[in-house]
This record gives structure tokens, sequence and C-alpha cells, in this order.
């Protein structure tokens, strides 16, 4: 199985535990190289896993987090953090679920 295989598999099996685990909606975002997200947070908790390029994902405590493909993350609704990509950019997959 070449490598776009092994990405889609492991995509689609991403997608399927995070629906059957309450997740509204699974999205595939692509950041240009080199952009920056000031800080920032969202009214959903989110799971991703990170599928090409990198980033680099700092919390408001200044812990910051080296994300390459394979690499996962979370945060909970309401978590201030920023984000800077690297120079391929990143493509990630992100669980999104609603506060209720």
């Amino acid at each position: 199985m070449d490598h776009a295989h092994v990405v889609a598999a492991a995509c689609e099996a991403f997608r399927r535990r995070a629906l059957e685990g309450g997740a509204d909606e699974v999205v595939e975002r692509r950041w240009a190289p080199l952009q920056v997200v000031d800080t920032h947070s969202h009214p959903f908790d989110a799971d991703g896993l990170v599928t090409a390029g990198e980033m680099w994902l700092t919390h408001a405590d200044g812990r910051v987090q080296h994300l390459r493909p394979g690499d996962g993350f979370s945060l909970p609704a309401g978590t201030p953090h920023a984000e800077r990509y690297g120079a391929e950019g990143a493509t990630y997959w992100v669980a999104r679920r609603s506060v209720r």
C-alpha cells in the first residue's frame, strides 16, 4: 500500500472514531506556508491529527507543542492558543464537538 493510501485509511479511521465518540463533524484544514494565527479560542472541543507539514501550537501557559505528521492534539472549548505553520504549511484533520 502506498503512502497516499495509508494516509487516507488513517484519516478515515480517525473520522469514524471521532464521530462514534460524539464529534459533530470532522474536517480537513490546510494552512499556508509560514502562516501565523494569533492567540484565539474556539467554541468547540477540538481533537486533531496532523497529516502533512508541521505546526507549533502555543498554549496560554507558554507550553509549545511541535507537531508533525502522525502527531495529535486536543483543545477543550475556550482554550486560548496560537498557531504557527512550517515552511511547507500544514494539513490536519480535526474533530469538532460542540459544548452542550
